[in-house]
């Protein structure tokens, strides 16, 4: 299109003084059609392609007898060890973490050829954070009291990034996400995505955006009955929209049988009245065995299930059970990979369990990993009582991290203002913990960043946990440098990373401390006032108990040592006739005012077992190694005349290396659920071989952290 003397001159002065052209431009210059966009501040099409590698921690497969000789079910779907434990087919992964990082790594990633294998992700439903109130809180449970979780850094990181800035942050964390769930689903597979009327309007742009507007199938509104709020001035809200896109306009799954409804009395005594043959119905027309449901679908909330920790867990966000039943059977079919990225209580992984699908699940938060994982060896455990088919699931961490991903640098910057950033981000974060830790910076160092009295202080990344890899690289520096005192500072450490690394690093001279870095340490005042407290991760002490050719394993100790606010700042802000509950040097304490302002405080964690919910025993740890699939390196030499070797007789692409560590086989738990509060202090007694042997014990406690220790024993 000719630009007229007036818009070339506009144009010139918006690039002189470097501010953005408008929109009308953009469709000048480059003859785009103006149409319906969704823009928001920050737009880019571009879509991280990171790959990191997935660290297996756990395999949880419900032993299905007491002892390997009295296994009598046989799961005709996969192969079994002498243990009973399965050691081929498809396993199910359960995630935690980012999931725009787990997204990418799959997608991306070594682990997409397994995918594939299996017919790729055929269904994704989500239900994403669209409640700008969601800040990951959680309710537990202690005797008769409750006690509100505060969330962990890296789930606040996650909430600022989500809605810090308003809608352009929700729909930028949601349209890269979508665009690499799109990526991953096979031709024929669809989405069903989740939301409310804060955000439906932006999710159906998007969605039509990444899918095309001529792929929306459904737009389904499920809708509820409920008690409205004191006070309403408006419609009591209560239905959730639910988008349904395929990928492919012509090829998508529909499995309409599986949730057809019985035909109402009315209509099979309108068919038999006469319509059949009325020229409405031909002659040779016959009922369909059931309707297709509208696109409305009233279900209650509650289901009328009780909390059983299968069917409902009592997680906050859970959605009913019937609901994600109906989403599953429609679109997928028997052994068919379904995924959730923000799964939550896992309750769409236990549906697509009992109807026989595949699954993938992630989560960002721990205590979300945790309740899954509880619900899903529920689901084993019932399953196996009724005589049913059900697969082994891992749990995984993200493995080795790039600088740019803990930092928090925007990756749409230049190169050489990205740099800029990370420093300055870098300087900010470390002077702000060495000051709270009260240490001296020091420099020359590879991983460290102060020194407090005697000891090193590292300082792990700032949005995501510390891993092994990183511990281990600690490790090397000190003993380079002949360092023996090391404290690594931390808002998290990777699940499964405690196995003895202390021990290890003693074997090597080296005192190796590893401390929480409290929420408190974004506080002025309370660095001011020297009142962060740093803590030290929990341990766990237990006692086995051999027996001939038998070992079960006692759990005699579990300590802790979280903080989470203070009784002197509870107290200083606490309303006459007011109660909370105050986490302080690992006792949760019920500070209480009365109506004439008398505090009273009450110690509600008398015994150190009330910390535990869960706890396991793997009775030969070191029986599966932890195999990873990384990138081979091409050793192919060109000839002597210059060409290289033919493609067909290079290596592959990849190739199965162990990384040293060995995966934590889940074979006897006892955890606590809201239906049985008890819990077993003593495995049973496992048979084992005759010799040395090493058994891992693992306590995950009330707030969904886990710890790991290591025994050896002679059998």
């Amino acid at each position: 299109m000719q630009l007229t003397d007036s818009e070339i001159r506009d144009i010139n002065k918006y690039l002189a003084e470097g501010k953005p052209l408008p929109d009308k431009y953009r469709f000048l210059l480059f003859d785009e059609k103006q149409q319906v966009e969704l823009v928001w501040n920050g737009k880019t099409d571009e879509v991280t392609s990171t790959v990191l590698p997935f660290q297996v921690i756990e395999q949880v497969d419900e032993p299905r007898a007491e002892k390997p000789e009295d296994t009598k079910l046989q799961l005709s779907l996969l192969d079994l060890d002498p243990r009973g434990r399965q050691i081929k087919g498809w396993t199910n992964k359960l995630i935690w973490g980012d999931n725009k990082l787990i997204l990418s790594s799959l997608k991306n990633g070594p682990l997409r050829e397994e995918i594939e294998a299996q017919g790729g992700i055929k269904l994704i439903y989500i239900d994403p954070p669209f409640d700008v109130g969601a800040d990951f809180s959680m309710d537990i449970e202690i005797g008769d009291e409750t006690l509100t979780k505060e969330p962990g850094i890296l789930e606040q990181i996650a909430y600022r990034d989500t809605w810090g800035k308003g809608a352009d942050s929700f729909i930028a964390m949601i349209y890269e996400r979508l665009s690499l769930m799109r990526g991953l689903l096979a031709k024929n597979g669809s989405i069903f995505v989740h939301c409310d009327y804060r955000v439906n309007s932006y999710i159906r742009l998007v969605l039509d955006d990444l899918f095309g507007k001529e792929n929306i199938k459904n737009e389904i509104i499920w809708c509820f009955t409920g008690p409205g709020s004191p006070g309403m001035r408006q419609f009591n809200r209560k239905h959730n929209n639910i988008y349904w896109y395929s990928k492919d306009k012509d090829d998508w799954i529909f499995k309409d049988k599986e949730i057809r409804q019985e035909h109402s009395e009315k209509t099979q005594v309108n068919f038999k009245a006469g319509l059949k043959g009325s020229g409405f119905i031909g002659e040779n027309y016959d009922l369909p065995p059931g309707k297709i449901p509208e696109s409305w679908w009233e279900m209650a909330i509650a289901q009328r299930f009780p909390v059983d920790g299968v069917k409902r867990t009592g997680y906050p966000t859970e959605k009913p059970w019937a609901l994600l039943e109906r989403i599953i059977k429609t679109g997928s079919s028997d052994g068919d990979i379904v995924a959730d990225f923000f799964c939550g209580s896992g309750i769409t992984l236990a549906v697509a369990e009992k109807l026989g699908r595949k699954w993938i699940g992630s989560d960002l938060g721990k205590f979300a990993i945790h309740t899954t994982r509880k619900r899903m060896i529920a689901v084993q455990r019932q399953m196996r009582k009724e005589g049913k088919d059900y697969r082994a699931f891992e749990i995984l961490n993200l493995g080795k991290y790039e600088r740019q991903h803990y930092i928090g640098v925007n990756p749409n910057l230049r190169d050489e203002e990205k740099q800029k950033q990370i420093e300055q981000r870098e300087k900010e974060f470390t002077e702000l913990i060495l000051r709270a830790y009260q240490a001296q910076p020091v420099t020359g160092f590879r991983t460290a960043q102060g020194k407090k009295n005697a000891r090193i202080v590292v300082i792990g990344p700032i949005n995501l946990p510390v891993s092994r890899l990183f511990v281990e690289e600690v490790i090397k520096e000190c003993v380079e440098n002949k360092i023996t005192k090391v404290d690594i500072l931390a808002f998290e450490f990777e699940m499964g990373l405690f196995p003895n690394i202390q021990e290890e690093a003693k074997t090597k001279g080296i005192n190796l401390a590893l401390k929480y870095i409290p929420p408190e340490v974004f506080d002025k005042r309370a660095i001011e006032k020297n009142q962060v407290v740093f803590y030290d991760v929990a341990y766990i002490e237990v006692k086995p108990h051999v027996k001939k050719r038998s070992v079960a394993i006692e759990l005699t100790d579990f300590s802790v040592f979280y903080n989470q606010d203070s009784i002197a700042n509870v107290e200083s802000q606490l309303n006459n006739g007011a109660k909370k509950l105050v986490v302080e040097n690992g006792k949760i304490i019920k500070v209480e005012k009365d109506k004439s302002g008398i505090v009273t405080r009450e110690v509600l964690t008398q015994k150190w077992t009330d910390w535990i919910d869960y706890w396991a025993v793997d009775f030969d740890f070191e029986s599966k190694k932890e195999i990873v699939r990384v990138k081979k390196i091409d050793h192919s030499q060109p000839r002597l005349d210059g060409s290289e070797e033919p493609k067909q007789t290079r290596i592959p692409d990849y190739e199965e290396v162990w990384t040293g560590d060995y995966i934590f086989e889940n074979e006897w738990q006892s955890f606590r659920t809201k239906k049985d509060r008890t819990l077993e202090l003593k495995s049973v007694a496992r048979e084992c071989e005759p010799g040395r042997r090493k058994i891992a014990v693992k306590v995950v406690d009330i707030f969904g952290n886990d710890t790991m220790k290591v025994i050896e024993v002679r059998i």
